[in-house]
């Protein structure tokens, strides 16, 4: 539900024809605000990584820079962003774990095929930053 503000508005008539309607942001219906996992979701890509961008951080509830500082030199940025997505599903999103488990999946068997270095390194540091525990068995790393 929204509302328009009265206003009056005054053509000229030789103006008609270059007349543009401009409506203010506070006039359009509100959205509501979007489940973080859903947004996490939505970014998977289909080879089942993460790419580490503003919609990844602001998922996971940070800033682009707060998710970037942490990262380990030697790491590739999609093995980062998805090893964070997948410490931020078993730290934050247990409960609904068989809505995700299946796309878990998928990005263990991608950062596996990455044979990436550091997956320790990247484990510990993920969660000092988001906060968690999560061990990196858990994760299936």
């Amino acid at each position: 539900m929204f509302s328009l503000r009265k206003s009056v508005i005054i053509i000229h008539k030789d103006d008609l024809y270059s007349c543009t309607l401009i409506v203010s942001e506070s006039c359009l219906p509100k959205q509501p605000p979007r489940d973080p996992l859903l947004q996490l979701v939505s970014l998977q890509k289909a080879s089942g990584c993460w790419v580490l961008d503003p919609a990844l951080a602001a998922a996971l509830g940070k800033t682009s820079e707060e998710v970037e500082k942490p990262k380990p030199a030697s790491v590739n940025q999609e093995v980062w962003a998805t090893i964070l997505a997948l410490i931020w599903l078993h730290g934050f999103k247990m409960d609904a774990q068989e809505e995700w488990e299946l796309l878990a999946m998928k990005a263990v068997s991608w950062l596996h095929a990455q044979n990436a270095p550091c997956v320790t390194e990247c484990v510990e540091a993920g969660n000092a930053l988001l906060g968690f525990n999560v061990q990196k068995d858990a994760l299936g790393l």
